[in-house]
């Protein structure tokens, strides 16, 4: 479900963690933890967040695309995958898709075209779907 502002204060209440903040704590995790089954986990749940606009600025100032590119390059196949995922849920947005073409998400999406794991495929065909226009034609 799609959230804004009003809808976030009355979920987060007057002393809850903000989303921006909860999303920093997140990346942090990620970054600090040397265990691979944490990390798939973050990356997965960073991924759910990537369905919603209301955190595509957080994401683009937290550079969690950078941290969903950087998982395709992973050899552990999960975080390939959610990582692909979290890319394929956020790059319909304009901004969000700038960011992932300048940073070499093209090249990155298309070399998952060729994963064993069929989530990932598919979230590679989706998000070159968006990411391939005539504007990136030379990406």
């Amino acid at each position: 479900m799609f959230t804004n502002e009003e809808r976030q204060k009355q979920r987060t209440g007057k002393y809850g963690t903000s989303r921006e903040q909860y999303l920093q704590e997140l990346v942090t995790e990620f970054q600090k933890t040397p265990n691979e089954e944490s990390k798939e986990q973050i990356v997965a749940h960073l991924a759910n967040f990537a369905y919603d606009p209301y955190n595509y600025n957080f994401f683009r100032k937290l550079n969690v695309l950078d941290l969903f590119l950087d998982c395709i390059t992973e050899s552990n196949e999960k975080l390939v995958e959610f990582g692909a995922a979290g890319i394929c849920n956020c790059c319909a947005d304009p901004a969000n898709a700038a960011v992932i073409v300048k940073n070499g998400g093209i090249s990155l999406m298309i070399s998952c075209l060729s994963s064993p794991v069929q989530n990932t495929v598919l979230s590679a065909i989706a998000a070159l779907y968006y990411l391939c226009i005539p504007s990136t034609k030379r990406s």
